[in-house]
C-alpha cells in the first residue's frame, strides 16, 4: 500500500504530466521510476536518451512517443536496426493502435507510408533525409531503438547521420543498451540535438545469479551473493581498463573458494609457476581439449532441466558448433517437450514454412530442423534461413523451445529472454585470432537471463574449460565496461548527398558534429554546433534585411567599405602624424622651449636633455616643467609633432636634483612663456587633423555609388542597416569560429575534404554542386560505392546479360567471412570475365588516387560470390548453388538480398538506358524461391 506522501507525489506528477497519466492507464502494471522520468521529460519537450539493461522495458518510452504523437495529431517514426525488428514492432503497434494508424517502410515493404506512425529501418530514414522526402512533413518524434548500433563498423555511421540531419523541431528518443559512457553519449546528443535528458537504469529487472558448471555439478561463482543479484546495486565501473586485475584485488575473497581449489587441482600438471594457474591461451600444444571437469552439452541441458532452469540460451561462438550441439543432444536421446507441446510445435512449423518451395526444404535440412524443434531443441545463427530463425524465435518466446544453441548475434536486438544463459567458452574467433570476450560482451550475453514478469531470478552459467580461472569470470561478471565507440567516417555517397543538399561548407560543418569527432575532440563539436546555429541565425537576419527596392546587403556592404576606408585613412594619417612627431622630437636640442600637448606633463617645458633614441620606445627627452618637476617623456606625450618656440641658456652647473636650482630655472621659463600666452604661437602642424577625405578619389567614387544605390532612398533604410550590422557582426564571429575548427588536426571535416578532393578529381563534384555523375553516385549505397559509380560511368555494365550483370555486381557486395575462401574463385566465361577485369582496373586506379589524397575507404573486391550469383540468375536450383559454393543457406539468402538492393540502386542511377532494363531483369530473375519468401518475411 502506498504511503500518503507517495500518493501525493503521484497526484502532483499526474497534474504536471497528464499525457503520462493517460499512458499509464493503458497498462495493467506500474511503470518503473526510470520509465516515468523518461516519459515526463519527453512530455516536457526534451530529447531523451534511455540506457537500460536488456529486458528492462526501455522500449515503453519509445511507445510513449508514439502515444504523444497520436494524442497531439503529429507524426512519429519508429526506427529499428533490422527488418525483423521493424516487422515485430509494426505488428505490436498495429495490435495496439490499428492498421490505419501504423505504416511500415523497410526497403522491401511499403505499407501505409503516410500513416501518423511509421516503423522503418534506420537506413530508410537516412535515405529519406537525403532525398528531402515529403513524408518527413509534420514529423515531431523519432524513436531510435538500439541506438548503440552506431558502434557497428559497417552500418554505425547511419545512426549518426540521422541524429545530425534531423531538423531541430524533431524530438528524438534514443534507446540504448547499458553502456559505460552513456553520460558522454548524452553530452554529445545535448550538443547536437539540444536539451537532452539522460535516463540511466543499471538495475536489472530480474536479479542475476552467476554459476560455473564443473563436470555434472553446478557451483555458485561467488561465495556470497553475486553483485548482479543485488537489487538496485549496479556493477562497478572498471578504473584501470583491466577488470580482471581489479577483481583479483577487490573480489578475491568473494569468489567461491571451492572453485579456486578446483582450478588449482585442474591446472597443477600444466603450470610453470605454482602461484599462477595457466590461462587457456597459455596451454602447451598437444594438451587435450577437455578434462573430466569439462561438462558435455547434453549433460548441461539435463542438469538445467532437473534444476528447473530452462528455458536456456546456450551461446557458442561458432555456427558449426551450434549445429553440432543440436546433433549431440538428439543423439543423446534428449526430449524436453510434452506431447501437447510437440503437436503445437509441428503445427507452427508447418504453418510458418508452408510458402517455402518443396524442392528447397530438403536442401535446407528442414526435416532435421523440425525433428529438433519437436524435442524442444534448436540452433539460431546468421547462417540459417530467416524463416527458420523466426520459427525458433516464436516458439522460444512461447516457451515451447527449451534450449537454443546460438551465436552472439542473438544477443543483439531480438526479444528472446530466457531463464538461463550458458556460455560455453569465454573466448571467440574475431576473424583473425581467438580473443577473450570483454566485460561488455559478457554483460550483453548474460543480459538475456531472467524474464521480466515470469522469472523471479535469472541465471548465468559458464562451463568449465581447461585453464579456467574463476577470478577472471568474477571480473567479467562484476565490471561495468561497455563503452560506446563511434564508427563514423565520411563516405563518397555521403559526401555527394550532403554537398547536393546543403553545399560543401555546411556539409563540412555538419560532419564536425559527429559523435566520432566529439570523442576525438569535444571542443570541435561544440564549435561546429555554434557555427550551425550562427548560420541559421544569419538566414533569419537576411529575411529582416530584405528591401523591396534592391539588395540591401550589397548596399550595407558598400557602407561598411566606406566606413572602413575612412577609418583606414584616419589610421594612416594618425600613423603619419606619429612619424612626424618622432622626427620633431629627434630634432630637439638642450634648452629648447616646447609645449607638451598631452599627458600628465601637458603644458610648457624646457628640454634639459634630448635623450637617445631607443629602437623599442623612440626618443625619451628629459624636461623641466613649470611646476618645477623633472620628467622623462615618451612618444605617448606627443600625439602630434612638437616645435621649439624658443630657447633658454641652461647654466653649465645646473643640477636637476637641486630643488633651489630647479625653482630658479622654472621661474625663468615662466617669465619667458608668459610673453607667449597660454597656447603659444600658431603651429605649422595645426589644422592637419581637420584634413578631409576630399583628396581620396576612390572614397569619393564609393560615396557616389552609395547615393546612387536603389536602397539609399528606402524609408526603412536605417532599420535595415541595424539588422545588416548584426548580420555582419555575426558573420565575422562565425568565420572566427570556423578558423578555430580549421586549426584542429585530424578532424572528420579534414577527412571529408580529402573525400571531396577525390570526387573533384573525378568530376563528381563541381564546387558546391554535384555533376551528373555525382547525382548517380548519390543513389548508390554500398561500401564500394565509388567503384560502382565509375563502372556505371565507363560503361562496364552496358552490354552484359542478366546473369553476367548479377555476377559483376556480386563482386561489389560480397565480403568473405574468413580468409580461407579461395583467392582465385571460379568465374563465368565470356564477357563477364572481361568486365570483372575492367572493374579490377578501375578499383586499382581509384585506390592509387586515394593514396595520393591520403584516404582509404575502398576495400578490395571479393569475387567469391560471382559464380553463385551467376548460377542463381541463370536459373540454377538452390541445391545446385549451395553445393557448388559451400555457402550456408542463410548466408546465400542474405547476400542475394544485398545484391538485389545494389541492383535496384544501379537501375535507379542508370536513368533511361538499356542498363536499367537489364538491372530490373536481374532483380526479377534472382528474387525467386527462397529469396522471394525471405523478402516477404524480413
Amino acid at each position: 500500500m502506498s504511503t500518503p506522501s507517495e500518493k501525493y507525489a503521484t497526484f502532483r506528477s499526474d497534474q504536471e504530466h497528464p499525457a503520462v497519466k493517460d499512458f499509464r492507464a493503458l497498462y495493467d502494471f506500474e511503470l518503473d521510476e526510470f520509465q516515468l522520468r523518461a516519459c515526463a521529460a519527453l512530455e516536457d519537450g526534451h530529447q531523451v536518451l534511455v540506457a537500460a539493461p536488456t529486458g528492462s522495458g526501455k522500449t515503453l518510452v519509445g511507445e510513449f512517443a508514439v502515444h504523444l504523437a497520436l494524442e497531439r495529431g503529429q507524426k512519429c517514426f519508429y526506427t529499428t536496426p533490422i527488418k525483423a525488428l521493424s516487422n515485430q514492432k509494426y505488428g505490436d503497434l498495429v495490435s495496439r493502435y490499428g492498421a490505419d494508424k501504423v505504416g511500415l517502410l523497410t526497403g522491401d515493404n511499403s505499407v501505409n507510408s503516410e500513416a501518423p506512425i511509421v516503423v522503418m529501418t534506420t537506413e530508410v530514414l537516412r535515405n529519406m533525409l537525403y532525398a528531402g522526402s515529403q513524408t518527413l512533413l509534420g514529423l515531431s518524434y523519432v524513436v531510435m531503438d538500439e541506438v548503440h548500433y552506431l558502434a557497428d563498423r559497417a552500418r554505425g555511421a547511419v545512426w549518426e547521420e540521422v541524429l545530425i540531419h534531423l531538423p531541430d523541431s524533431v524530438s528524438v528518443v534514443s534507446l540504448s543498451a547499458t553502456v559505460s559512457n552513456a553520460e558522454e553519449f548524452g553530452d554529445w546528443l545535448e550538443t547536437v540535438r539540444g536539451n537532452t535528458v539522460v535516463v540511466l537504469e543499471e538495475k536489472r529487472p530480474v536479479p542475476l545469479f552467476q554459476h560455473v558448471m564443473v563436470g555434472k555439478r553446478l557451483h555458485d561463482l561467488f561465495a556470497g551473493e553475486a553483485p548482479t543479484a543485488r537489487v538496485g546495486v549496479p556493477a562497478k565501473a572498471s578504473r584501470s581498463g583491466n577488470p580482471a586485475k581489479e577483481v583479483k584485488a577487490d573480489l578475491r575473497d568473494l569468489v567461491n573458494p571451492q572453485l579456486v581449489r578446483i582450478a588449482r587441482d585442474d591446472n597443477r600438471i600444466f603450470r610453470d609457476d605454482s602461484r599462477k594457474p595457466r590461462r587457456r591461451r597459455d596451454l602447451p600444444k598437444g594438451r587435450p581439449a577437455r578434462t573430466h571437469f569439462t561438462p558435455y552439452r547434453s549433460d548441461v541441458v539435463e542438469e538445467l532441466d532437473a534444476g528447473a532452469l530452462l528455458p536456456a540460451i546456450f551461446f557458442i561462438f561458432s555456427r558449426k558448433g551450434c549445429e553440432d550441439a543440436v546433433v549431440q543432444c538428439l543423439r543423446s536421446g534428449l526430449r524436453l517437450t510434452k506431447p501437447s507441446e510437440r503437436d503445437e510445435i509441428k503445427r507452427v512449423v508447418a504453418e510458418r514454412t508452408a510458402d517455402l518451395p518443396d524442392e528447397d526444404l530438403g536442401v535446407l535440412g528442414y526435416h532435421d530442423f523440425a525433428e529438433a524443434l519437436s524435442r524442444g531443441i534448436a540452433a539460431h545463427h546468421a547462417g540459417m534461413l530467416a524463416a527458420f530463425k523466426e520459427v525458433v524465435e516464436e516458439l522460444f518466446a512461447r516457451g515451447l523451445i527449451k534450449v537454443v544453441f546460438a551465436t552472439e548475434t542473438l544477443a543483439l536486438g531480438i526479444n528472446m529472454p530466457a531463464r538461463t544463459v550458458v556460455l560455453e567458452k569465454l573466448s571467440k574467433w574475431n576473424g583473425e585470432a581467438h580473443v577473450d570476450i570483454t566485460p561488455g560482451e559478457y554483460t550483453q550475453l548474460t543480459g538475456r537471463a531472467g524474464r521480466r514478469g515470469i522469472d523471479v531470478e535469472g541465471h548465468a552459467v559458464v562451463l568449465w574449460q581447461p585453464g579456467f580461472d574463476p577470478r577472471e569470470v568474477a571480473g567479467l561478471a562484476s565490471t561495468r565496461t561497455y563503452p560506446l565507440r563511434s564508427s563514423f567516417s565520411p563516405s563518397y555517397n555521403m559526401a555527394v548527398n550532403l554537398v547536393r543538399q546543403v553545399g560543401r561548407m555546411r556539409a563540412r560543418d555538419m560532419l564536425e558534429l559527429s559523435f566520432a569527432q566529439f570523442q576525438s575532440d569535444q571542443a570541435v563539436v561544440g564549435l561546429a554546433r555554434q557555427v550551425q546555429r550562427n548560420t541559421e541565425a544569419l538566414e533569419g537576419y537576411k529575411e529582416s534585411i530584405e528591401c523591396h527596392l534592391g539588395d540591401f546587403l550589397e548596399y550595407a556592404a558598400l557602407r561598411r567599405r566606406i566606413g572602413d576606408r575612412e577609418a583606414s585613412g584616419s589610421k594612416r594619417r594618425k600613423l603619419d602624424r606619429r612619424v612626424e612627431a618622432q622626427d620633431s622630437i629627434e630634432k630637439l636640442k638642450t634648452g629648447d622651449i616646447i609645449r607638451i600637448p598631452a599627458g600628465r606633463s601637458a603644458g610648457w617645458a624646457l628640454v634639459l636633455d634630448p635623450g637617445m633614441r631607443s629602437e623599442r620606445e623612440g626618443p625619451r627627452p628629459t624636461v623641466l616643467t613649470l611646476d618645477r618637476q623633472v620628467r622623462k617623456l615618451s612618444m605617448v606625450d606627443f600625439p602630434a609633432p612638437v616645435e621649439a618656440i624658443g630657447s633658454l641658456r641652461i647654466p653649465r652647473k645646473f643640477n636637476p636634483r637641486n630643488p633651489q636650482q630647479r625653482r630658479e630655472l622654472a621661474q625663468v621659463l615662466r617669465t619667458r612663456t608668459d610673453l607667449l600666452g597660454e597656447d603659444g604661437p600658431p603651429s605649422r602642424s595645426r589644422g592637419k587633423d581637420a584634413v578631409s577625405h576630399a583628396d581620396d578619389p576612390e572614397l569619393q567614387e564609393m560615396r557616389a555609388e552609395l547615393r546612387a544605390h536603389p536602397c539609399h532612398g528606402c524609408s526603412d533604410r536605417e532599420d535595415h542597416a541595424r539588422w545588416a550590422e548584426r548580420y555582419f557582426r555575426l558573420d565575422r564571429e562565425n568565420r572566427d569560429v570556423q578558423r578555430k575548427i580549421e586549426q584542429r588536426t585530424n578532424t572528420i571535416a579534414r577527412q571529408f575534404d580529402r573525400v571531396c578532393q577525390v570526387l573533384d578529381a573525378l568530376h563528381y563534384l563541381d564546387g558546391d554542386k554535384t555533376t551528373e555523375a555525382g547525382d548517380r553516385l548519390a543513389r548508390i549505397y554500398t561500401e564500394l560505392d565509388l567503384v560502382a559509380a565509375e563502372c556505371l560511368r565507363q560503361g562496364v555494365f552496358d552490354d552484359l546479360t542478366v546473369p553476367e550483370l548479377a555476377a559483376c555486381l556480386a563482386a561489389l557486395v560480397y565480403e568473405s567471412r574468413s580468409k580461407d575462401e579461395p583467392t582465385s574463385p571460379r568465374l563465368p566465361r565470356g564477357d563477364v570475365r572481361e568486365a570483372i577485369e575492367r572493374m579490377g582496373s578501375i578499383w586499382r586506379d581509384l585506390s592509387a588516387l586515394e593514396r595520393d589524397m591520403r584516404v582509404d575507404f575502398l576495400r578490395s573486391m571479393d569475387l567469391n560470390f560471382c559464380w553463385p550469383a551467376f548460377r542463381w540468375a541463370s536459373g540454377a536450383s538452390l541445391a545446385e548453388v549451395l553445393y557448388e559454393s559451400d555457402l550456408a543457406a542463410g548466408d546465400f539468402v542474405r547476400w542475394v538480398k544485398q545484391l538485389i538492393d545494389l541492383t535496384e540502386q544501379i537501375a535507379d542511377a542508370a536513368g533511361d538506358t538499356p542498363l536499367r532494363k537489364t538491372a530490373r531483369s536481374v532483380v526479377d530473375q534472382i528474387r525467386r524461391g527462397v529469396i522471394s519468401y525471405a523478402s516477404m518475411v524480413e
